[in-house]
Protein backbone atom coordinates (compact mmCIF):
# COMPACT_ATOMS: atom_id res chain seq x y z
CA UNK A 1 0.00 0.00 0.00
CA UNK A 2 1.51 3.32 -1.04
CA UNK A 3 1.50 6.27 1.30
CA UNK A 4 -1.13 8.87 0.54
CA UNK A 5 -0.07 12.31 -0.69
CA UNK A 6 -1.90 13.83 2.29
CA UNK A 7 0.10 11.71 4.76
CA UNK A 8 3.41 12.57 3.11
CA UNK A 9 2.55 16.27 3.06
CA UNK A 10 1.71 16.09 6.76
CA UNK A 11 5.16 14.73 7.53
CA UNK A 12 6.90 17.16 5.20
CA UNK A 13 5.11 20.15 6.69
CA UNK A 14 6.08 19.16 10.24
CA UNK A 15 9.73 19.91 9.50
CA UNK A 16 12.39 19.63 6.84
CA UNK A 17 13.41 16.10 5.91
CA UNK A 18 17.10 16.92 5.78
CA UNK A 19 19.61 18.14 8.36
CA UNK A 20 18.11 21.45 9.37
CA UNK A 21 17.05 21.54 13.00
CA UNK A 22 17.53 17.81 13.49
CA UNK A 23 18.53 16.69 16.97
CA UNK A 24 18.67 12.93 17.42
CA UNK A 25 20.16 10.28 19.66
CA UNK A 26 20.88 6.65 18.79
CA UNK A 27 21.68 3.95 21.30
CA UNK A 28 24.16 1.14 20.72
CA UNK A 29 24.27 -1.89 23.05
CA UNK A 30 27.25 -2.88 25.18
CA UNK A 31 27.01 -6.52 26.27
CA UNK A 32 28.92 -8.50 28.90
CA UNK A 33 30.34 -12.02 28.79
CA UNK A 34 26.90 -13.49 29.55
CA UNK A 35 25.27 -11.57 26.66
CA UNK A 36 23.47 -9.24 29.07
CA UNK A 37 23.29 -5.52 28.34
CA UNK A 38 25.75 -3.71 30.61
CA UNK A 39 25.15 -0.22 29.21
CA UNK A 40 24.34 1.66 26.02
CA UNK A 41 26.52 3.95 23.94
CA UNK A 42 24.55 7.09 23.06
CA UNK A 43 25.40 8.73 19.75
CA UNK A 44 24.22 12.30 19.32
CA UNK A 45 23.46 14.22 16.20
CA UNK A 46 22.85 17.95 16.15
CA UNK A 47 22.98 20.76 13.65
CA UNK A 48 26.79 20.65 13.38
CA UNK A 49 28.51 18.11 11.17
CA UNK A 50 28.97 14.81 13.07
CA UNK A 51 32.65 14.46 12.11
CA UNK A 52 33.49 17.86 13.59
CA UNK A 53 32.92 16.49 17.11
CA UNK A 54 31.68 19.90 18.15
CA UNK A 55 31.11 19.81 21.91
CA UNK A 56 27.86 21.71 21.39
CA UNK A 57 26.38 18.78 19.43
CA UNK A 58 26.28 16.56 22.48
CA UNK A 59 25.43 19.24 25.04
CA UNK A 60 22.74 20.96 22.98
CA UNK A 61 21.10 17.73 21.82
CA UNK A 62 21.07 16.32 25.35
CA UNK A 63 19.53 19.55 26.61
CA UNK A 64 16.88 19.67 23.86
CA UNK A 65 15.92 16.04 24.57
CA UNK A 66 15.83 16.89 28.31
CA UNK A 67 18.15 14.04 29.25
CA UNK A 68 18.95 15.72 32.55
CA UNK A 69 15.52 14.43 33.57
CA UNK A 70 16.00 10.87 34.85
CA UNK A 71 12.63 9.82 33.45
CA UNK A 72 13.59 10.94 29.93
CA UNK A 73 17.09 9.49 30.27
CA UNK A 74 15.81 6.09 31.39
CA UNK A 75 13.45 5.95 28.43
CA UNK A 76 16.62 5.50 26.36
CA UNK A 77 18.61 3.29 28.70
CA UNK A 78 16.21 1.62 31.11
CA UNK A 79 18.04 1.64 34.42
CA UNK A 80 21.44 1.18 32.80
CA UNK A 81 24.39 3.50 32.26
CA UNK A 82 25.12 5.40 29.08
CA UNK A 83 28.51 5.93 27.47
CA UNK A 84 28.81 9.36 25.83
CA UNK A 85 31.69 10.67 23.71
CA UNK A 86 32.85 13.86 25.39
CA UNK A 87 35.16 16.23 23.47
CA UNK A 88 37.54 18.03 25.80
CA UNK A 89 35.80 21.44 25.41
CA UNK A 90 32.61 19.86 26.77
CA UNK A 91 34.19 19.04 30.14
CA UNK A 92 32.46 21.83 32.00
CA UNK A 93 30.00 22.38 34.80
CA UNK A 94 27.28 22.33 32.14
CA UNK A 95 27.62 18.55 31.83
CA UNK A 96 25.92 17.85 35.14
CA UNK A 97 22.99 20.01 34.03
CA UNK A 98 22.43 18.05 30.82
CA UNK A 99 23.26 14.43 31.77
CA UNK A 100 22.73 12.55 35.05
CA UNK A 101 26.24 11.99 36.51
CA UNK A 102 25.44 8.73 38.30
CA UNK A 103 24.36 7.03 35.05
CA UNK A 104 26.82 8.57 32.58
CA UNK A 105 30.25 7.36 31.48
CA UNK A 106 32.22 10.10 29.71
CA UNK A 107 34.45 8.86 26.91
CA UNK A 108 37.61 10.93 26.52
CA UNK A 109 40.53 10.51 24.15
CA UNK A 110 44.20 11.36 24.83
CA UNK A 111 45.45 14.71 23.52
CA UNK A 112 49.03 15.74 22.64
CA UNK A 113 49.28 18.07 25.62
CA UNK A 114 47.14 17.70 28.70
CA UNK A 115 46.94 20.93 30.66
CA UNK A 116 46.50 21.12 34.45
CA UNK A 117 43.15 22.80 33.76
CA UNK A 118 41.98 19.78 31.74
CA UNK A 119 43.00 17.38 34.48
CA UNK A 120 41.21 19.55 37.05
CA UNK A 121 38.06 19.52 34.88
CA UNK A 122 38.13 15.72 34.80
CA UNK A 123 38.59 15.54 38.54
CA UNK A 124 35.59 17.83 39.06
CA UNK A 125 33.40 15.63 36.84
CA UNK A 126 34.60 12.57 38.72
CA UNK A 127 33.70 14.18 42.02
CA UNK A 128 30.20 14.91 40.68
CA UNK A 129 29.67 11.21 40.02
CA UNK A 130 30.60 10.76 36.35
CA UNK A 131 32.66 7.73 35.35
CA UNK A 132 35.32 7.89 32.63
CA UNK A 133 36.22 5.67 29.71
CA UNK A 134 39.56 6.20 28.02
CA UNK A 135 39.12 5.81 24.26
CA UNK A 136 41.52 5.69 21.32
CA UNK A 137 44.51 5.20 23.62
CA UNK A 138 46.86 4.20 20.78
CA UNK A 139 46.77 7.52 18.90
CA UNK A 140 48.52 9.61 21.57
CA UNK A 141 50.62 8.90 24.68
CA UNK A 142 48.29 8.65 27.67
CA UNK A 143 49.11 10.91 30.59
CA UNK A 144 49.27 9.08 33.92
CA UNK A 145 46.44 11.16 35.48
CA UNK A 146 44.07 9.80 32.82
CA UNK A 147 44.94 6.22 33.72
CA UNK A 148 44.16 7.08 37.33
CA UNK A 149 40.75 8.54 36.40
CA UNK A 150 39.64 5.83 33.95
CA UNK A 151 36.99 3.28 34.95
CA UNK A 152 36.93 1.72 31.47
CA UNK A 153 39.37 1.44 28.57
CA UNK A 154 37.82 1.21 25.09
CA UNK A 155 39.65 -0.39 22.18
CA UNK A 156 38.57 -0.50 18.54
CA UNK A 157 39.05 -4.17 17.70
CA UNK A 158 39.21 -3.46 13.97
CA UNK A 159 41.64 -0.52 14.04
CA UNK A 160 44.24 -1.88 16.43
CA UNK A 161 46.74 -4.67 16.06
CA UNK A 162 47.02 -7.76 18.22
CA UNK A 163 50.45 -6.56 19.31
CA UNK A 164 49.07 -3.18 20.43
CA UNK A 165 46.27 -4.82 22.38
CA UNK A 166 48.61 -7.35 24.00
CA UNK A 167 50.96 -4.57 25.11
CA UNK A 168 48.01 -2.60 26.52
CA UNK A 169 46.74 -5.54 28.55
CA UNK A 170 50.24 -6.08 29.91
CA UNK A 171 50.55 -2.43 30.91
CA UNK A 172 47.20 -2.44 32.66
CA UNK A 173 47.66 -5.76 34.43
CA UNK A 174 46.44 -5.44 38.02
CA UNK A 175 44.69 -2.11 37.45
CA UNK A 176 40.93 -1.90 38.10
CA UNK A 177 39.82 -0.65 34.65
CA UNK A 178 37.25 -2.69 32.71
CA UNK A 179 38.35 -3.55 29.17
CA UNK A 180 35.75 -2.83 26.48
CA UNK A 181 36.04 -3.83 22.82
CA UNK A 182 34.12 -1.50 20.50
CA UNK A 183 32.91 -1.87 16.91
CA UNK A 184 32.48 -5.61 17.40
CA UNK A 185 30.27 -6.46 14.43
CA UNK A 186 30.93 -10.16 13.76
CA UNK A 187 30.95 -13.34 15.81
CA UNK A 188 34.60 -13.82 14.83
CA UNK A 189 35.54 -10.42 16.25
CA UNK A 190 33.61 -11.17 19.44
CA UNK A 191 35.37 -14.49 19.98
CA UNK A 192 38.77 -12.89 19.31
CA UNK A 193 38.10 -10.07 21.78
CA UNK A 194 36.81 -12.50 24.38
CA UNK A 195 39.90 -14.69 24.02
CA UNK A 196 42.16 -11.67 24.48
CA UNK A 197 40.52 -10.80 27.80
CA UNK A 198 37.92 -8.14 26.99
CA UNK A 199 34.83 -8.41 29.19
CA UNK A 200 32.50 -5.87 27.50
CA UNK A 201 31.59 -5.70 23.82
CA UNK A 202 30.03 -2.78 21.94
CA UNK A 203 28.45 -3.58 18.62
CA UNK A 204 25.86 -5.66 16.76
CA UNK A 205 27.80 -8.93 16.49
CA UNK A 206 24.84 -10.79 18.03
CA UNK A 207 22.62 -9.69 15.14
CA UNK A 208 24.83 -11.55 12.67
CA UNK A 209 23.34 -14.70 11.16
CA UNK A 210 25.32 -17.71 12.36
CA UNK A 211 24.17 -20.93 10.72
CA UNK A 212 23.19 -23.62 13.19
CA UNK A 213 24.58 -27.02 12.32
CA UNK A 214 22.10 -29.87 12.03
CA UNK A 215 19.36 -27.60 13.33
CA UNK A 216 15.75 -28.51 12.83
CA UNK A 217 12.84 -26.12 13.12
CA UNK A 218 10.95 -26.50 16.42
CA UNK A 219 8.04 -28.90 16.24
CA UNK A 220 5.58 -26.05 16.75
CA UNK A 221 7.15 -23.77 14.11
CA UNK A 222 4.41 -24.53 11.58
CA UNK A 223 1.76 -23.87 14.22
CA UNK A 224 3.24 -20.44 14.98
CA UNK A 225 3.25 -19.61 11.29
CA UNK A 226 -0.43 -20.55 11.19
CA UNK A 227 -1.04 -18.22 14.15
CA UNK A 228 0.78 -15.39 12.35
CA UNK A 229 -1.49 -15.96 9.37
CA UNK A 230 -4.61 -15.96 11.57
CA UNK A 231 -3.52 -12.70 13.20
CA UNK A 232 -3.81 -10.96 9.82
CA UNK A 233 -7.55 -11.63 9.49
CA UNK A 234 -9.84 -8.61 9.75
CA UNK A 235 -11.49 -8.90 12.23
CA UNK A 236 -9.80 -11.65 14.24
CA UNK A 237 -11.64 -14.96 14.34
CA UNK A 238 -11.79 -15.51 18.08
CA UNK A 239 -12.61 -19.21 18.17
CA UNK A 240 -10.11 -20.33 15.53
CA UNK A 241 -7.28 -18.17 16.90
CA UNK A 242 -7.88 -19.28 20.48
CA UNK A 243 -7.73 -22.94 19.48
CA UNK A 244 -4.45 -22.41 17.63
CA UNK A 245 -2.80 -20.60 20.54
CA UNK A 246 -3.99 -23.20 23.07
CA UNK A 247 -2.16 -25.89 21.10
CA UNK A 248 1.14 -24.06 21.75
CA UNK A 249 1.60 -24.18 25.53
CA UNK A 250 4.81 -22.06 25.71
CA UNK A 251 3.24 -19.41 23.49
CA UNK A 252 0.00 -19.38 25.48
CA UNK A 253 2.00 -18.95 28.69
CA UNK A 254 4.00 -16.05 27.23
CA UNK A 255 0.84 -14.35 25.93
CA UNK A 256 -1.03 -14.58 29.25
CA UNK A 257 2.10 -13.39 31.07
CA UNK A 258 2.25 -10.34 28.82
CA UNK A 259 -1.43 -9.44 29.06
CA UNK A 260 -1.25 -9.65 32.88
CA UNK A 261 1.93 -7.57 33.10
CA UNK A 262 1.96 -3.92 34.27
CA UNK A 263 2.13 -2.97 30.59
CA UNK A 264 -1.65 -3.50 30.32
CA UNK A 265 -2.66 -2.91 33.97
CA UNK A 266 -5.61 -5.30 34.00
CA UNK A 267 -7.94 -4.92 36.98
CA UNK A 268 -8.48 -8.67 37.15
CA UNK A 269 -6.19 -11.53 36.18
CA UNK A 270 -6.85 -12.76 32.64
CA UNK A 271 -6.84 -16.57 32.65
CA UNK A 272 -7.81 -17.53 29.11
CA UNK A 273 -6.76 -16.73 25.56
CA UNK A 274 -10.34 -15.74 24.74
CA UNK A 275 -10.36 -13.43 27.76
CA UNK A 276 -7.08 -11.85 26.66
CA UNK A 277 -8.46 -11.08 23.20
CA UNK A 278 -11.67 -9.62 24.55
CA UNK A 279 -9.84 -7.60 27.22
CA UNK A 280 -7.37 -5.80 24.97
CA UNK A 281 -9.05 -5.80 21.54
CA UNK A 282 -7.86 -6.98 18.14
CA UNK A 283 -4.99 -4.56 17.53
CA UNK A 284 -3.40 -4.92 20.96
CA UNK A 285 -3.87 -8.70 20.83
CA UNK A 286 -2.00 -8.83 17.51
CA UNK A 287 0.95 -7.03 19.11
CA UNK A 288 0.82 -9.25 22.20
CA UNK A 289 0.68 -12.46 20.20
CA UNK A 290 3.48 -11.48 17.83
CA UNK A 291 5.59 -10.34 20.80
CA UNK A 292 5.05 -13.74 22.42
CA UNK A 293 5.92 -15.52 19.16
CA UNK A 294 9.07 -13.44 18.82
CA UNK A 295 10.13 -14.42 22.35
CA UNK A 296 9.79 -18.07 21.39
CA UNK A 297 11.62 -17.55 18.08
CA UNK A 298 14.49 -15.85 19.95
CA UNK A 299 15.09 -18.89 22.11
CA UNK A 300 18.48 -18.76 23.84
CA UNK A 301 19.78 -15.82 21.81
CA UNK A 302 20.67 -12.57 23.68
CA UNK A 303 17.61 -10.77 25.00
CA UNK A 304 18.85 -7.58 23.31
CA UNK A 305 18.21 -9.22 19.93
CA UNK A 306 14.53 -9.53 20.83
CA UNK A 307 14.54 -5.99 22.23
CA UNK A 308 15.82 -4.54 18.95
CA UNK A 309 13.27 -6.56 16.96
CA UNK A 310 10.42 -5.27 19.14
CA UNK A 311 11.70 -1.70 18.91
CA UNK A 312 11.83 -1.98 15.11
CA UNK A 313 8.31 -3.41 15.07
CA UNK A 314 6.93 -0.54 17.14
CA UNK A 315 8.83 2.07 15.14
CA UNK A 316 7.59 0.75 11.79
CA UNK A 317 4.03 0.44 13.09
CA UNK A 318 3.80 4.01 14.43
CA UNK A 319 5.73 5.69 11.61
CA UNK A 320 3.86 3.56 9.08
CA UNK A 321 0.54 4.86 10.37
CA UNK A 322 1.73 8.42 9.72
CA UNK A 323 2.54 7.45 6.14
CA UNK A 324 -0.73 5.61 5.51
CA UNK A 325 0.95 2.18 5.33
CA UNK A 326 -0.60 -1.04 6.62
CA UNK A 327 0.36 -0.84 10.30
CA UNK A 328 0.32 -4.54 11.15
CA UNK A 329 2.28 -5.32 8.01
CA UNK A 330 4.86 -2.75 9.11
CA UNK A 331 4.87 -4.20 12.62
CA UNK A 332 5.58 -7.67 11.24
CA UNK A 333 8.27 -6.29 8.93
CA UNK A 334 10.17 -4.76 11.83
CA UNK A 335 9.65 -7.74 14.11
CA UNK A 336 10.77 -10.32 11.57
CA UNK A 337 13.73 -8.32 10.27
CA UNK A 338 16.00 -10.08 12.79
CA UNK A 339 14.42 -13.53 12.49
CA UNK A 340 17.48 -14.90 10.61
CA UNK A 341 19.74 -14.06 13.58
CA UNK A 342 17.23 -15.66 15.95
CA UNK A 343 16.85 -18.82 13.86
CA UNK A 344 20.35 -19.21 12.42
CA UNK A 345 19.08 -19.16 8.83
CA UNK A 346 19.35 -16.67 6.01
CA UNK A 347 16.40 -14.45 5.14
CA UNK A 348 16.07 -16.30 1.83
CA UNK A 349 15.56 -19.53 3.80
CA UNK A 350 13.18 -18.01 6.34
CA UNK A 351 10.86 -15.87 4.21
CA UNK A 352 9.18 -18.47 1.95
CA UNK A 353 7.44 -20.10 4.92
CA UNK A 354 6.07 -16.85 6.34
CA UNK A 355 2.42 -15.89 5.66
CA UNK A 356 3.10 -12.35 4.47
CA UNK A 357 1.95 -10.10 1.66
CA UNK A 358 4.20 -10.09 -1.42
CA UNK A 359 5.27 -6.50 -0.65
CA UNK A 360 6.34 -7.29 2.94
CA UNK A 361 8.06 -10.48 1.80
CA UNK A 362 10.04 -8.53 -0.80
CA UNK A 363 10.87 -5.86 1.78
CA UNK A 364 12.31 -8.52 4.11
CA UNK A 365 14.44 -9.80 1.24
CA UNK A 366 15.89 -6.32 0.77
CA UNK A 367 13.87 -4.98 -2.16
CA UNK A 368 13.81 -1.17 -1.98
CA UNK A 369 10.02 -0.84 -2.20
CA UNK A 370 7.75 1.63 -0.39
CA UNK A 371 7.07 -0.86 2.39
CA UNK A 372 10.78 -1.03 3.21
CA UNK A 373 11.40 2.73 3.33
CA UNK A 374 11.00 3.06 7.11
CA UNK A 375 12.89 -0.10 8.04
CA UNK A 376 15.73 0.83 5.69
CA UNK A 377 15.98 4.29 7.24
CA UNK A 378 15.96 2.80 10.74
CA UNK A 379 18.66 0.22 9.99
CA UNK A 380 21.02 2.97 8.83
CA UNK A 381 19.96 5.27 11.67
CA UNK A 382 20.91 2.54 14.17
CA UNK A 383 24.40 2.54 12.65
CA UNK A 384 24.54 6.37 12.67
CA UNK A 385 24.91 6.40 8.89
CA UNK A 386 23.64 9.97 8.72
CA UNK A 387 24.42 10.56 5.03
CA UNK A 388 22.36 7.55 3.97
CA UNK A 389 19.48 8.65 6.20
CA UNK A 390 19.58 12.17 4.75
CA UNK A 391 19.45 10.83 1.20
CA UNK A 392 16.63 8.39 2.00
CA UNK A 393 14.63 11.08 3.78
CA UNK A 394 14.91 13.40 0.80
CA UNK A 395 13.99 10.63 -1.66
CA UNK A 396 11.01 9.27 0.30
CA UNK A 397 9.65 12.50 1.78
CA UNK A 398 10.42 11.52 5.38
CA UNK A 399 10.75 13.95 8.23
CA UNK A 400 13.74 12.85 10.26
CA UNK A 401 12.93 14.91 13.33
CA UNK A 402 9.59 13.13 13.57
CA UNK A 403 11.17 9.74 12.90
CA UNK A 404 13.81 10.38 15.58
CA UNK A 405 11.01 11.05 18.07
CA UNK A 406 9.18 7.87 17.02
CA UNK A 407 12.47 6.00 17.53
CA UNK A 408 12.83 7.31 21.10
CA UNK A 409 9.20 6.49 21.87
CA UNK A 410 9.64 2.98 20.42
CA UNK A 411 12.63 2.40 22.71
CA UNK A 412 10.60 3.52 25.74
CA UNK A 413 7.71 1.25 24.69
CA UNK A 414 10.08 -1.69 24.30
CA UNK A 415 11.85 -1.04 27.60
CA UNK A 416 8.48 -1.00 29.37
CA UNK A 417 7.39 -4.23 27.69
CA UNK A 418 10.64 -6.08 28.35
CA UNK A 419 10.92 -5.00 31.99
CA UNK A 420 7.27 -5.75 32.69
CA UNK A 421 7.80 -9.45 31.90
CA UNK A 422 11.28 -10.03 33.35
Amino acid sequence: MAASAEAINKLENSGKPGKGGLHAVVRRPILDLKSRVHAFKLLFRGESEPDEQDSRTMLDTAAILKLENLTEFKKLTGKLMAFVSCPWPALSEELAKTLPPALTVLEIAPVPELSPEAIAACERQKAQGFRFALDDCFSQPVAEPLWQLADYVKVDIGRSSLEERTDLFERLRGKPMVMLAKNVETKKEYLQAKEEGFTLFEGYYFCQVVAKRNSRPPANQLLRIQILEALQHQPLELKMLSQLVKRDAPLAFQLLRLVNSPLYAMRQTVKSIEGALLAVGDDAFRRLATMAIAREFNGDQPAELLSIALMRARFCEVAGAQLGLDTFGQYLLGLLSLLPAMQGQSMAEVVPSLPLSPEIREALLGTANRERALLGWLEHFECNDWDWCDAAAAADGLNQSELAKVYRDAIAWTEAGMSATE
